[in-house]
């Protein structure tokens, strides 16, 4: 009888896992970013640690990005200068911030991220006409530096903070190169999804374990609402993703300040 029961909780753990994964990388995969919103705070919720849950997470993640890939690699949106200046500089900024995620104050930097991040909702609306159309700018020697460095921060926010960082990159790569939403998103996902979370995956597992039993289920649920969400961002255009930027963007914002102030 108890091993039944605890079976029942197992399988039910799973099918809450699964359906979070979905929901939250479908969403994240859509906007370029949020898979945070969502997943981080359920896996707290059902009670894992900061660190273990963030690992977790993070490993999730990278099959948010496998997922997306499928779907957008045969888009032609990814460029190789940027995709090279993204994993130079983003990925030692995510190991970076993988590494001193235990010095930060946690409480502290995850409200600051959240009043930042409904800023970047905000701004978007604000700039009616941002990302709808691609216009190219900076692609110049400092240019890619300056910009490489707003990635490297980023990266650094990614591995340390995670929640809802793909989001800014989303925004730095529209703002400061020009890209429309709908190729900004194709790079998010794809290399910060694969490539940075791995990194942050990697480095983060070196010193906390991750939950191993979860990860099947957010596995799986991360890989097809990836795909799911890359597909939507696809057939839609770029006003309906820039909406569904600033609308996770926001949500996102307020669920960080709401888990530090509750």
């Amino acid at each position: 009888m108890l091993e039944i029961a605890f079976d029942s909780v197992v399988l039910f753990d799973s099918i809450i896992l699964l359906i979070v994964a979905f929901v939250s990388n479908t969403l994240s995969a859509l906007a370029g970013g949020g898979a945070g919103l969502i997943q981080l705070p359920a896996l707290l919720f059902l009670g894992l640690s900061f660190q273990t849950a963030l690992a977790t997470h993070k490993i999730a993640s990278v099959f948010l990005g496998l997922g997306a890939s499928i779907a957008h690699l045969k888009s032609g949106h990814l460029t190789k200068t940027l995709t090279i200046l993204m994993l130079a500089f983003g990925i030692p900024g995510v190991m970076l911030g993988a590494f001193t995620i235990v010095k930060i104050d946690e409480q502290l930097a995850q409200f600051l991220l959240g009043i930042l991040t409904i800023g970047l909702g905000v701004y978007s609306i604000f700039k009616p006409k941002l990302g709808l159309t691609a216009d190219l700018k900076n692609q110049h020697f400092f240019g890619f530096l300056l910009g490489g460095l707003g990635l490297f921060f980023l990266g650094f926010l990614n591995g340390s903070l995670t929640s809802g960082t793909g989001l800014f990159v989303t925004l730095w790569l529209v703002s400061w190169f020009g890209l429309s939403y709908k190729q900004a998103v194709a790079f998010s996902l794809v290399l910060v999804g694969i490539f940075w979370n791995a990194s942050g995956a990697v480095t983060l597992a070196i010193t906390t374990e991750p939950q191993y039993t979860w990860l099947p289920a957010l596995i799986i649920g991360s890989l097809i609402g990836g795909y799911t969400g890359a597909r939507l961002s696809q057939i839609k255009n770029n006003q309906f993703i820039k909406r569904s930027f600033e609308i996770v963007t926001i949500l996102t914002g307020i669920a960080l300040i709401i888990k530090v102030v509750v």
